[in-house]
């Protein structure tokens, strides 16, 4: 499960506030992940349930969303729903076998990933109209190579990566993507599409693209006998299994103050800051290196084994790890800890890259973000390890360290290192 910001990752969330749809201004979401661990309190989720049913007011209901087979608000603690799929699965004869209709200007194409200028076109598309923060200082910059990456999983379906054309002009304006993936909740595995990349430019928000583009991504995966998704979204949409929050280690501090990523603390001067935030210059764990190829196997073993602990996990085999996690310049980086005595795997780490486009900065175009990605301990301290996580990616040139309180992250990492590595 790949959801970027966590592991399965969807953009259709709507900045309205009151999400009544996923409105073409949905670009604002957070990389979120959708790995409860067992120990997780459900009561937070029951409490955001019953604030948000409360505060809806019939005018501001979700219009589309309510409309969906997803869980809703109302439904939150009623133990008499059945477990299992929402809806059943409908026969394939059944599906609709015609695009469903775009304004008239428009037309719905293929986006073939495989090829540099759909690529760059794609890529395009999202560098100017994709992601931004609150304050619009900065915008997700997905370099190709990682698209390419994100899109291209063992088993994907070309006809999931679909856009959206001026008919007159040829110009891409719109994108959302679909990719399968093997989920396990509790002890069923799901094959499942993962939802991500949900784009409208930025000048045809009005036209109301999102919830047809939507449909239409479900549309195309029911035709491959799909009937589950996985998304996340950086508001509340009914109805989430789960929700997190992000963390940020200063990796060049000075730079992150300089474009307003973060301030600089109270009674602290710049050279404190710097010097609170410095690390050694190589990792300190014996036997910590990077991961290769060979290395497939006993990953795939090890961090099959750490996920049983989930209700939701994603169940991976030898290609899924493959593909995954063997490191890609600038894209994707694991490192592994092997026993000097028996030669076994014992560690496991790993972060992807994702910079963001700095808006509106004279001095700086670019901040370089490291987001940790699957972390496995069962040798070395989880907090030596996330250490060595960070010096290696001090040294690689990123600016910030990024992670979400998910799988074990908040109770082996974020309890210790609020204060000495996370804030």
């Amino acid at each position: 499960m790949v959801l970027f910001g966590g592991l399965v990752r969807i953009e259709m969330a709507d900045n309205n506030g009151n999400s009544n749809s996923p409105a073409e201004n949905q670009n604002h979401i957070s990389n979120e992940s959708i790995n409860p661990t067992t120990n997780q309190n459900d009561a937070s989720i029951d409490a955001i349930a019953q604030k948000v049913q409360e505060s809806l007011t019939l005018s501001k209901r979700h219009k589309f969303w309510e409309t969906q087979p997803v869980g809703q608000f109302k439904d939150v603690g009623n133990s008499t729903l059945p477990e299992g799929a929402i809806e059943p699965p409908t026969p394939l004869s059944e599906v609709k076998q015609e695009p469903y209709n775009l304004p008239g200007p428009y037309e719905w194409i293929t986006c073939d990933m495989d090829t540099k200028e759909m690529c760059a076109e794609v890529y395009n598309l999202l560098a100017n109209n994709y992601v931004e923060d609150d304050e619009n200082m900065f915008r997700f910059n997905y370099s190709k190579d990682f698209l390419q990456w994100a899109l291209r999983p063992p088993g994907y379906y070309r006809s999931w990566h679909i856009g959206v054309r001026v008919k007159s002009s040829k110009k891409l304006v719109a994108f959302i993507t679909g990719v399968p993936a093997k989920i396990r909740a509790k002890d069923s595995v799901v094959n499942m599409a993962e939802i991500n990349f949900l784009c409208v430019h930025k000048k045809l928000r009005s036209k109301r693209l999102a919830p047809v583009m939507i449909k239409e991504v479900t549309r195309r995966v029911h035709m491959e006998n799909i009937w589950q998704a996985a998304y996340t979204a950086g508001v509340i949409l009914p109805t989430p299994i789960s929700t997190c929050q992000y963390w940020h280690r200063s990796l060049n501090p000075k730079k992150l103050i300089d474009v307003g990523f973060s301030r600089l603390g109270a009674r602290m001067t710049m050279s404190r800051t710097i010097k609170l935030y410095k690390l050694p210059d190589s990792p300190i764990t014996p036997g910590f290196r990077k991961m290769e190829l060979h290395d497939v196997p006993a990953v795939t073993r090890l961090l099959r084994e750490y996920l049983k602990q989930f209700i939701v996990a994603p169940d991976f085999d030898e290609n899924d790890v493959e593909h995954w996690l063997l490191p890609k310049e600038d894209v994707v980086d694991s490192f592994l800890v092997e026993s000097s005595d028996t030669r076994d795997v014992t560690d496991f780490c790993s972060f992807y890259t994702l910079p963001s486009t700095i808006l509106g900065n004279q001095n700086y175009s670019t901040l370089k973000a490291a987001y940790s990605y699957y972390n496995v301990s069962t040798k070395t301290p989880m907090l030596q390890l996330m250490n060595d996580a960070l010096i290696v990616a001090k040294k690689k040139g990123y600016d910030v360290f990024n992670a979400l309180d998910v799988m074990e992250n908040e109770i082996h990492t974020f309890s210790d290192l609020a204060n000495a590595i996370f804030c």
